[in-house]
C-alpha cells in the first residue's frame, strides 16, 4: 500500500505529547516511520508563585498540534484525514490537577517545575520510608492539606496532564503505570499503587475527615499493551475542530514523558538506561533489584510495562544556555548578521569542545526554577569566575553545556558509585544532543560511560507515544513490550556511540567539585536577591 492508501485505510498511528516547551503530534505508519507531525510551542508562566498552564492553552495547543499535523497529511499526500488506528497522549510527568464532582479544576494546574512542597514530601518520605519527591502529586496534596487548602475538602479527582486529556476524550480516568508511577509509589509485585502506603496515608489524614479515600481520587492504573478506552464523539470534536476525524477509535493508556522517552530510545530492558535533556533533564535506569537506601535524589519510578526504575530527575538543563545563545544571536544582529538559530547552536556548542577539560576554572548554575537534587529553592541563574579563571568563549560555552548535567550528575553518582548499579548501555535524547557529539560527549564524561544517539532520538516522546499506541493495536499474543520494540521497530537500527577519555572524565570531576562548593553562592543570591 501507498502511504496514501494506509492514511485512507485508518493504518496509522498517533501520539501527542505535551513537553515543556512544545506541543507535538507525530503520526506512524505500519513500519513505525514518521508520515506527518504537527506542534505548537507554549510555555509555563509564573502565577501568585506557581509554575502553571492555562486549560484555554492546554485545549489551544493540543488543537493546534493536530490540526498542523492533519495539514501536513493534507500537503503531502492529498488525504483529509478521517480514521487513524489508534491513538496515545502523553504529558510531563508528575504535577497536579484536582477536580470536583462537578469535573471543575479546583486550582490552577501544577506542574513538575513546582519546588513548594518540601515539608510534604519530606514527612511523606519518612513516612512511607519510601523516596517522595516534590514533584509528586502526592506531595502536592498533602502539602494543600498542610496549608490548609479549601479545595482539598471538594477533591472528587487527581490526576496528570496526560491524564486529565485522556479523561477528556475517552471518559476513562485512567492512567499507565510509569505516569502513574509519578503520582503516588507503585508496588513492582502487584503492578498498582503500593496498598500498605495507601492504607497508611489514609490513616495520617484520618483525623480530617475528607468525604474521600485516597484510592477513590486516584486514576486506575493501567499497563502498556492494554487498551484503555475510545475516542468518543466529543472527544473527536475536541481533539480535531473540523470535525473531520472518526470516533471510536482504540486508545491506550495516557504516559508521562519519562515512559515516552524509554520507549523512544528502546530502553525498557534491565540496565539500560536513556538520558532526556531538554527544559529539564532526567536520566532513567532500569534496575535489576530494589535499592538498598532511600534517597532523596532518586526517584523509583516504573516502565510502561511496569518494570522497576532509578530516575534522576533535575528541574533545570538547557533554559539558560538558550538564553546565553539567544545574547549571541542578538549580538550578531546587532553587527546586521542574520543567523539561522540552529547554525547558531551547532557552532556554539561545537566551540565548548576546544575547552579546558574543567572549563578553565569557571562555574555556572542555569537554575530557572530551584533544584530539589541540589536543595535550592527558587531560581537564580549565575555565571561565576575567578580573576585567574580561562575566561574565553569555548570555556564559556562548555561550562554552560556542564552545568546543564551538574544536578543530574550529583544523583547518578549515587546510582552508580553507591549503589553499584550495571548499564549495559545509556541513550541521549532531547534538544541537548541536537548537535551531533556535542552534547554526547560531554554525557559521557559526566557519567563516565559510552553514550549512544539514535537517529530516530529526535523523534522523541511523540514518537514514543505513537509506539506505545501500535504495541496496543498490533502485538501478538504473550508479546512483551523488550521484544516487541527490539524485534520489530529497533531491529537493525544502530546508533552512534561517544566515550569520553580518561582527561575529560577526570575534567567533570574537577568541575563538578567546584559546582557543589558553589551551592553556597546559589543559596546566598537566592537570600540577597529577592
Amino acid at each position: 500500500m501507498t502511504i496514501k492508501e494506509k492514511i485512507e485505510a485508518g493504518k496509522t498511528v498517533l501520539g501527542i505529547e505535551f513537553g515543556s516547551t512544545r506541543i507535538k503530534a507525530v503520526l506512524i505508519d505500519e513500519t513505525y516511520a514518521p508520515i506527518a507531525s504537527g506542534d505548537y510551542e507554549w510555555e509555563n508562566r509564573l502565577e501568585n508563585g506557581i509554575w502553571t498552564y492555562s486549560l484555554e492553552e492546554i485545549w489551544m495547543g493540543l488543537q493546534e498540534s493536530y490540526q498542523r499535523m492533519a495539514l501536513d497529511v493534507k500537503e503531502k499526500y492529498g488525504v483529509v484525514l478521517a480514521k487513524i488506528g489508534a491513538i496515545g497522549f502523553s504529558a510531563m510527568m508528575h504535577g497536579y490537577m484536582a477536580f470536583d464532582r462537578d469535573d471543575n479544576l479546583l486550582v490552577p494546574f501544577r506542574t513538575w517545575r513546582n519546588s513548594t512542597t518540601g515539608p510534604a514530601a519530606e514527612t511523606l518520605t519518612e513516612l512511607f520510608h519510601y523516596n517522595i519527591p516534590q514533584r509528586w502529586s502526592i506531595a502536592h496534596l498533602y502539602q494543600a492539606i498542610l496549608n490548609e487548602e479549601e479545595h482539598v475538602r471538594e477533591i472528587a479527582y487527581i490526576t496528570t496532564l496526560a491524564g486529565y486529556i485522556h479523561w477528556q476524550l475517552t471518559g476513562e480516568k485512567v492512567l499507565g503505570i510509569g505516569d502513574a508511577s509519578g503520582m503516588f509509589p507503585i508496588n513492582s509485585a502487584t503492578k498498582d499503587y503500593d496498598e500498605k502506603m495507601v492504607r497508611q496515608f489514609e490513616a495520617f489524614v484520618a483525623d480530617k475527615k475528607y468525604p474521600w479515600t485516597l484510592k477513590a481520587i486516584l486514576p486506575k492504573v493501567m499497563l502498556a499493551g492494554q487498551q484503555a478506552g475510545m475516542l468518543t464523539e466529543e472527544g473527536a470534536k475536541k481533539l480535531d475542530k473540523s470535525g473531520h476525524l472518526q470516533a471510536q477509535i482504540p486508545v491506550c493508556p495516557p504516559e508521562g514523558d519519562a515512559g515516552t522517552g524509554m520507549v523512544a530510545t528502546n530502553s525498557v530492558a534491565v540496565r539500560t538506561g536513556n538520558v532526556s535533556a531538554g527544559t529539564s533533564v532526567f536520566a532513567m535506569v532500569v534496575l535489576e533489584k530494589e535499592l538498598r537506601k532511600v534517597y532523596e535524589e532518586i526517584d523509583l519510578v516504573t516502565t510502561p510495562d511496569g518494570s522497576l526504575v532509578g530516575m534522576v530527575h533535575a528541574n533545570n538543563c538547557t533554559s539558560d544556555l538558550n538564553a546565553w545563545v539567544g545574547l549571541f544571536q542578538e549580538f550578531a544582529q546587532s553587527f546586521g548578521i542574520e543567523t539561522d538559530r540552529d547554525q547558531l547552536f551547532g557552532v556554539l556548542y561545537r566551540k565548548a569542545l576546544e575547552g579546558d577539560v574543567d572549563c578553565g576554572g569557571l562555574l555556572s548554575y542555569g537554575y530557572l526554577s530551584g533544584e530539589n537534587i541540589t536543595g535550592v529553592e527558587e531560581g537564580r541563574p549565575l555565571f561565576v569566575r575567578l580573576p585567574e579563571s580561562n575566561f574565553n568563549l569555548a570555556n564559556f560555552m562548555r561550562v554552560h553545556l556542564f552545568t546543564a548535567l551538574g544536578a543530574l550528575k550529583i544523583g547518578m553518582d549515587i546510582l552508580l558509585k553507591e549503589e553499584q548499579v550495571a548499564i549495559d548501555k545509556m541513550l541521549g535524547h532531547g534538544g541537548l544532543f541536537k548537535t551531533k557529539g556535542v552534547g554526547q560527549k560531554i554525557l559521557a564524561a559526566a557519567l563516565n560511560a559510552p553514550v549512544e544517539v539514535m537517529e530516530t532520538a529526535g523523534e522523541g516522546g511523540p514518537w514514543g507515544m505513537a509506539l506505545l499506541a501500535a504495541y496496543m493495536l498490533t502485538k501478538a499474543e504473550g508479546e512483551t513490550l523488550q521484544d516487541y520494540l527490539a524485534q520489530k521497530v529497533f531491529a537493525g537500527n544502530a546508533g552512534v556511540i561517544e566515550t569520553a577519555d580518561e582527561k575529560e572524565v577526570q575534567g567533570f570531576e574537577q568541575f563538578i567539585r567546584r559546582y557543589k562548593k558553589g551551592i553556597a553562592i546559589e543559596q546566598a543570591a537566592l537570600q540577597y536577591l529577592g
